[in-house]
């Protein structure tokens, strides 16, 4: 393919990605652009070209060795529950944008630690710039079968690079605050995530599984290839000690790459998106992973040692059997790979460089006494420059230092010098006697360790045996050879110099931390990093702080950044967190750190403390004073916090009384109906037994047959008196326990065919139809008689409320776990949701016209609940799906 097609390709997908990006920016789409999985894609920046196509490499010169660089981040993936979640709180609370803001405000906003930490990541992340410009360099002539020209300052990767810089530097500075969420970038970020694995999975399908009978044919073919079996097993424990560092190093880059800290912390929208990341990324690094052997292993097979560079395996082998459409896949999927970290890596990079560099050792001075608008246009312009510049100073080094270097080596000695980082940023937020002496004295041995054993024998050439330097070690000294310092020679060199650099750095940043205290303000931070959860609520209650301020100053301060409407804004929501009268003339410790937090995002954490600070007499505080401010601090927040929560209990305990109180007037009108109906129905026995005698009296000459109807019913009627009040009496004596149960082992079957017996003459005159869904015998310890009570009624309900035509009960017993179900179901109107707890209260009648005081006294189911609770069960009602009512009780087996 010829370079200008090659070339109309990669604008035409630059214009995709700038089109997504765009997309993203507006406020309509928002839902695509923050949500979990744009998120948990973005991390996928972690891998880069040298994933892409370094892996491969290193497959097929060194065999499992690759693996180590994603085994890390895996293995540490569960934590993130609670280390990337703390760190995210810790970050939203501060308005951190950079790890360089994060680690400097920890140890009281150094400014010199923060500008260390800045060029700490330059110095690791600028090469590693170059190495993705390498990438698609290389990758672009091999695509397009052109020769490298060293010597050419304009080609086709200058165009690229100076193309990236005005896209990352136009999308990564839209916002003056750096901790603001970059929804466009992220979202073609993760757009790129999944085309690159798509790719990569194309190829690597292609290779397995057309070019290769599968991964056992290319097993059983590179199997027979020299050094096979070495290369792709772990071998001796001096191997194993080398995949455990390679896996320590890529656990720490995993936290500490510029680039992810800043998709994992600043671009976080929800902390719960850490949940659906737990299981995108891990998978995502998997399957990344199966091709990544059989491609390299495929090529060694396919070109036995011709192609130089095996880091090219995925281009050369589609290419290898002129399938021109998938080699520009793969191109292009390379190319996504290198343009994700350039941009984000960039960003980051350019918000530390002026945030901790630029702005508070040169601008700051400027930016204070200019208003507003020009101080934003001046902090995007630095930036904008900072991006642009960090870009093309990476092209150079390309261009001039890493042209002789393959993509793994490149990025594993980036990994090691951004690691030097590790010990003082997880001693911010696990160690609370870290200072910010300790984590610059760290910072600054762990760097010359690494440049002595890593840095200068790379300069020379690892294989440079020639070298005095190499050979013997500094004045000739063997134990102190950059490459098996104090005789360690089993290690590979990037393993041999994370190994002595991080010793030496964790040793002396405890050693000066523990023998040269902090001062107030760094061991303020650690309690506020370490105890963040304790202070999230009211954060700005936990900074000490004594002196004398005024907030016209400090609003003053905070108009030249955020201008006059955001800083009133800004100051009436303060004023109703903590309730402070909005004409307040001094200014408290609460409104120092927040004004800090307002400028943190503006011109980082450095800047803000010193901008405050020439405003503000601050007096000294002695570290035992700190401490007894931060108890009685966290003795007030557990205060509140007991506040809220008895508050809170009040409100549910004053509902839960409120909605007693309904009930029992709900209750004490259902008392007055029931009474009314007890009273009614006693009455009206005792009327029709009362007139019947004073007609017998009265009247001697009845005829004997009317004599005898009227005795009739009068009998009939003291039965009907005496059943009411039996139930009355029934219903007390189940109440106050002096009912007792008479226990025996019964039929169950037996016992329903004795309660339907009596009830048969009801249920043919309304023509229903009883089903038992069991015939057979069911053997249980119950009270008999009283369970005979509790399903007659039932069914009494059952037949009362069935259709006229059509009607149908069915009867039902499930077995359960450890009781059986007995089930009432009929297809009548069924139950109101309002009454189906409420039917088995005994002063409970129903408003539904359906089943409002019908024939009886509504005592049924109040008694039938008592019964079944005596035996141990429970009993409720509900509707059926489709018609009906369904009422249930359980028996004890």
């Amino acid at each position: 393919m010829n370079s200008l097609t090659l070339i109309s390709i990669l604008l035409v997908y630059l214009t995709f990605l700038f089109f997504i990006a765009h997309w993203a920016e507006k406020k309509e789409n928002l839902k695509w652009a923050n949500n979990p999985y744009i998120y948990s894609f973005s991390l996928a920046v972690y891998c880069t070209a040298w994933t892409y196509y370094g892996s491969i490499g290193v497959a097929a010169n060194s065999g499992l060795n690759y693996l180590t660089i994603y085994i890390g981040p895996i293995i540490i993936i569960p934590a993130w529950i609670i280390i990337l979640q703390k760190i995210i709180r810790i970050s939203r609370l501060n308005n951190v944008s950079s790890i360089a803001d994060f680690i400097s405000l920890r140890y009281g906003n150094s400014r010199f630690l923060g500008a260390l930490v800045t060029l700490i990541c330059l110095a690791a992340i600028l090469p590693y710039i170059a190495l993705q410009l390498k990438a698609i360099s290389e990758t672009f002539h091999v695509v397009t079968k052109t020769p490298e020209n060293s010597l050419a300052l304009f080609d086709t990767t200058t165009y690229v690079a100076v193309a990236l810089a005005l896209f990352a530097s136009y999308y990564g500075t839209r916002y003056v605050d750096a901790s603001e969420k970059r929804k466009g970038i992220i979202t073609a970020v993760a757009m790129e995530s999944i085309l690159k694995l798509v790719f990569f999975m194309i190829i690597g399908i292609y290779v397995t599984y057309f070019v290769f009978d599968g991964y056992g044919d290319i097993y059983k073919k590179a199997s027979v290839l020299e050094h096979f079996n070495t290369k792709n097993t772990i071998g001796s424990i001096e191997n194993g000690m080398n995949w455990f560092f390679l896996c320590m190093l890529s656990l720490f880059a995993i936290f500490l790459l510029p680039r992810q800290f800043h998709v994992s912390v600043v671009e976080n929208n929800r902390e719960k998106h850490i949940k659906t990341a737990l299981w995108i990324f891990p998978l995502y690094l998997f399957i990344f992973n199966l091709f990544v052997f059989p491609i390299a292993w495929g090529g060694n097979v396919l070109f036995d040692g011709e192609v130089k560079n095996a880091d090219t395996y995925s281009l050369l082998i589609p290419q290898f059997f002129n399938n021109t459409f998938l080699t520009i896949i793969v191109f292009l999927g390379g190319f996504s790979a290198a343009i994700s970290m350039i941009i984000v890596s960039s960003i980051s990079l350019s918000t530390m460089l002026s945030n901790n560099l630029l702005i508070p050792y040169t601008f700051l001075g400027r930016l204070k006494n200019e208003e507003q608008e020009i101080n934003n246009k001046k902090i995007v312009t630095i930036r904008k420059i900072g991006i642009f510049l960090l870009i093309i100073i990476a092209y150079l080094i390309y261009r001039f230092f890493a042209l002789d270097y393959s993509l793994g080596s490149i990025g594993l000695v980036s990994f090691v010098i951004i690691g030097q980082l590790a010990p003082s940023f997880f001693g911010a937020l696990f160690w609370r006697r870290g200072s910010s002496l300790g984590a610059k004295s760290g910072i600054i041995v762990g760097f010359l360790v690494c440049l002595y054993t890593l840095l200068i024998p790379y300069a020379y050439g690892l294989t440079n045996t020639t070298n005095t330097f190499i050979a013997s070690g500094i004045f000739n000294i063997d134990l102190l050879k950059p490459l098996a310092l104090f005789g360690l020679d089993y290690l590979s060199p990037i393993a041999h110099a994370f190994f002595w650099s991080l010793l030496f750095n964790t040793m002396t940043y405890f050693a000066v931390s523990v023998n040269f205290k902090g001062n107030y303000r760094e061991r303020n931070y650690a309690e506020m990093y370490i105890d963040v959860d304790k202070y999230s609520t009211n954060h700005e209650n936990a900074f000490v702080w004594k002196g004398t301020a005024y907030t016209r100053d400090i609003e003053k301060v905070l108009v030249k950044f955020l201008g006059e409407e955001r800083t009133q804004r800004a100051m009436s929501i303060f004023n109703t967190k903590y309730n402070v009268d909005k004409n307040q003339e001094l200014a408290d410790a609460r409104l120092v750190k927040f004004a800090e937090n307002l400028l943190t995002g503006h011109i980082g954490t450095a800047s803000a403390k010193i901008l405050i600070s020439s405003v503000v007499k601050e007096e000294k505080i002695t570290l035992p004073e700190v401490l007894k401010i931060l108890e009685e601090s966290n003795e007030n927040i557990q205060i509140n916090k007991k506040l809220v929560e008895t508050s809170n209990e009040l409100k549910k305990i004053t509902y839960q009384l409120k909605h007693a109180n309904e009930n029992l007037i709900i209750k004490d009108r259902q008392k007055d109906d029931f009474l009314d109906t007890v009273t009614h129905e006693l009455r009206t026995p005792i009327t029709a037994i009362r007139a019947a005698s004073e007609i017998l009296i009265d009247d001697e000459d009845v005829p004997d047959d009317l004599r005898k109807q009227f005795l009739n019913n009068i009998i009939s009627e003291s039965d009907r008196l005496n059943r009411l009040i039996d139930k009355i009496l029934d219903l007390e004596k189940l109440e106050t326990g002096k009912q007792k149960l008479n226990l025996s082992q019964n039929d169950f079957f037996n016992t329903l065919s004795k309660t339907i017996e009596p009830l048969q003459q009801l249920i043919k005159n309304k023509n229903i139809s009883v089903i038992l869904d069991f015939q057979k015998p069911l053997f249980l310890f119950y009270d008999e008689d009283r369970i005979i009570q509790v399903v007659t009624n039932l069914l009494s309900n059952a037949i009362k409320f069935c259709p006229e035509v059509g009607g149908k009960i069915t009867i039902e017993i499930l077995n359960k776990s450890n009781f059986y179900e007995i089930n009432v179901v009929d297809n009548g109107k069924g139950i109101e949701l309002k009454d189906a707890e409420m039917i088995f209260d005994k002063f409970y009648q129903s408003d539904n016209q359906n089943i409002k005081k019908p024939h009886g006294s509504g005592l049924g189911l109040a008694i039938c609940k008592q019964i079944v609770e005596l035996h141990q069960g429970k009993i409720w009602a509900k509707n059926n799906e489709n018609t009906g009512a369904c009422f249930t009780f359980t028996l004890l087996k």
